[in-house]
């Protein structure tokens, strides 16, 4: 234990304003056998940025939003990737390196958004709106965007939705997420009644308590908030927009309407910003520890598979998204 803390001790360094030197020991002996199993497996990390910092910062080899880590996944040579974050990502990942061994540390890490359509349901839309095409946000499953035209996420939605030049889309199965891009955009959006159990739990009664407490505040809000939420808000964007408006403009006191964690991962890089925290956690993101990505490498645990039949079809509509 104590050579696995000394080995440790510069990424301890990175997140010491979240982990106190005297609980590093709990995290210590799990980083430094991932560090190893890493190099033993040519294996490498992809996290969301809704990861807790231990894992972000200091096992993780390649982090962003869903759309960060789709694109990731295409450059690493890695003959193993373990995806810390949820299973619509590991499945992502899986249909763009169909030859790589794909590992879910915990195989219950799910997604409300994505347990909340079926491959059913789209045929259903198709059949309700014939012609119009189905735009389907990342965060479902690989069935799912099999019957998709295409995908897209919170950052390139409205991009996506455009760029097929029609008057009338699907889009799914968001709600919010669809009702904010339609408030962008000149195409009809037809909507589905999924939601984020993370994002729509903000109201608009929050950022203005938000502002009370706190003057001066910049609030950003995700878009899969509720569009009176996005309203309020000075700013909306993904994750990662949300990161880089930080990292560029460096307000003196921001909030963030999002995921807990992600005001953490922002904050280990940009220390003179202060952070307000009215975040909501994702059980689903926090299924992911370092235990069990420990144990995913050292028995290839969960490994994720998809049908050939669905994976063709599902890979065209996320590929087709990239090359926008």
């Amino acid at each position: 234990m104590t050579l696995s803390i000394d080995r440790t001790a510069p990424l301890h360094d990175r997140v010491r304003h979240f982990i106190p030197a005297a609980e590093w020991p709990v995290f210590a002996d799990d980083i430094d056998a991932i560090l190893t199993l890493k190099r033993q497996r040519n294996a490498v990390i992809l996290a969301h940025n809704y990861q807790t910092p231990e894992i972000y910062h200091c096992v993780a080899d390649l982090v962003g939003d869903s759309l960060a880590l789709a694109r990731l996944a295409q450059t690493t040579e890695a003959d193993i990737i373990v995806l810390a974050g949820v299973h619509f990502m590991a499945e992502t990942a899986k249909l763009l390196n169909p030859e790589k061994t794909v590992l879910i540390p915990d195989q219950e890490a799910g997604c409300s958004l994505a347990e909340s359509i079926t491959a059913e349901d789209v045929r259903g839309l198709r059949a309700l709106h014939p012609g119009a095409p189905v735009v389907t946000y990342v965060n479902t499953s690989a069935a799912v965007k099999a019957e998709s035209d295409i995908c897209c996420t919170s950052g390139n939605a409205r991009k996506v939705v455009e760029s097929l030049g029609v008057k009338r889309v699907i889009m799914i199965p968001d709600e919010f997420l669809a009702r904010n891009i339609a408030a962008e955009t000149d195409v009809e959006i037809i909507t589905w009644k999924g939601r984020c159990e993370v994002h729509e739990r903000f109201t608009a009664a929050d950022v203005r308590d938000v502002r009370e407490a706190h003057p001066g505040v910049i609030v950003l809000a995700h878009p899969e908030c509720p569009p009176e939420v996005v309203k309020e808000a000075d700013f909306s964007g993904s994750t990662a927009v949300m990161s880089d408006f930080i990292s560029s403009r460096k307000p003196p006191r921001v909030a963030l309407l999002t995921e807990c964690s992600m005001s953490d991962n922002i904050a280990v890089g940009n220390p003179e910003v202060e952070f307000v925290r009215p975040c909501n956690l994702c059980p689903h993101m926090k299924r992911i520890t370092l235990k069990n990505i420990r144990q995913a490498l050292e028995h290839n645990r969960h490994e994720v598979t998809i049908d050939p039949a669905i994976a063709g079809k599902a890979r065209r509509a996320v590929e087709r998204m990239l090359a926008i």
